[in-house]
């Protein structure tokens, strides 16, 4: 199976026109083409949105029974689908199922005008499936005869976001090294980073694994249940179990990137001032002055490659489950690890700098 990167990935959601809305205002895609009923999908609602090398399907369910509908009730909205394209679906398919993967839907082929589409899906992690992906022929449409395009009211390629660097998938304490093995023996992914993180009490075990391609990235994640809870374990019971916790967005200028976003009404996390004290010291000269990470709040950590950027935003939904990460790589190949620290530390400078907490009177 050649994997030749992440095609798109679908969100099933409460109100897929209200999600489209935030994306496309706030976070920079476009429309693209949409899907329901009136063009074959029973019972849903799909909105296909584009930015640059991006794809997002959002979809909602029209009744009760659909998946869609059972997903958002379980989970909220949430990442439903990672699509991998390959170079032959149907062999896909067939090679993974042999190797232990759950089928859930077998190839069909969707003839286009000039070109022809044909996807099969099989379980991944939790209620996360994957969809394989082969596009064969011309330009085909996004997929034939389902999803009609819609003329896009701004260039998709216009956006500061870029591609899809990579997902971070929570998963409960004790499933961490079976997933691995899964998508080693299954996927053909290949283990490339593997570490304990330790802050304020709280342990996270975290390995990545990627495709033979390098195209596709998986950060996985597994609290450490021996040490205080902290916000895996808060992802896994406020998501009811394993999922999509962020998905990360490169870009090639995160200040420009950033800047936009803001503007737009995406609200990032705060970093506390004191973390730029010693950032230079600590992960060496910045091609950014230090002022303007700060202003912005982006964060900057440094791995035997170079440099990585990047910044967090708010979840956008009631469950404080899915955000997204816009990262910028300077040579890094690693994912921010030492920034967990450097912002636990800067928050204890913070409060020791501001003193004790005053006591009311009385008390």
């Amino acid at each position: 199976m050649e994997v030749r990167g992440i095609d798109h990935v679908e969100l099933y959601v409460g109100d897929a026109r209200q999600s489209a809305f935030y994306f496309c205002t706030a976070v920079g895609f476009v429309q693209c083409g949409q899907g329901g009923p009136e063009t074959g999908l029973v019972d849903q609602r799909s909105l296909l949105l584009r930015q640059a090398g991006i794809t997002m399907v959002l979809t909602t369910g029209l009744t009760a029974e659909h998946p869609a509908a059972g997903y958002v009730q379980r989970h909220g909205d949430g990442i439903a689908v990672v699509a991998i394209e390959v170079d032959d679906a149907a062999a896909a398919y067939a090679e993974l199922v042999a190797a232990g993967a759950t089928a859930v839907s077998p190839p069909v082929t969707y003839p286009g005008v000039d070109g022809a589409v044909t996807v099969a899906d099989v379980a991944g992690i939790g209620d996360i499936t994957h969809r394989l992906v082969q596009r064969t022929g011309g330009e085909s449409a996004f997929l034939p005869g389902l999803i009609e395009p819609v003329p896009p009211v701004a260039d998709p390629a216009a956006g500061p976001l870029h591609e899809i660097d990579h997902l971070a998938i929570c998963v409960p304490a004790g499933e961490l090294l079976p997933t691995v093995r899964r998508y080693e023996e299954i996927f053909g992914f290949r283990q490339i980073f593997e570490e304990y993180i330790e802050v304020a009490g709280q342990g996270v075990n975290s390995i990545v694994v990627q495709s033979p391609s390098g195209q596709v990235t998986l950060v996985l994640l597994e609290p450490d249940p021996t040490r205080r809870t902290g916000q895996i374990g808060d992802f896994l019971r406020w998501h009811a179990g394993a999922g999509v916790q962020h998905l990360g967005l490169r870009t090639d200028d995160i200040i420009g990137a950033v800047t936009t976003l803001s503007a737009n009404g995406v609200r990032f996390n705060g970093t506390p001032g004191t973390y730029y004290d010693v950032l230079e010291e600590r992960v060496g000269p910045l091609a950014n002055p230090v002022e303007r990470l700060r202003d912005l709040g982006v964060l900057v950590d440094r791995d035997h490659g170079g440099q990585l950027l990047q910044i967090f935003t708010e979840s956008m939904h009631v469950r404080r489950t899915l955000f997204l990460e816009v990262i910028e790589r300077r040579g890094a190949r690693t994912f921010g690890s030492g920034n967990i620290k450097a912002l636990y530390e800067a928050k204890e400078r913070e409060l020791a700098a501001a003193g004790p907490v005053p006591q009311e009177v009385g008390a």
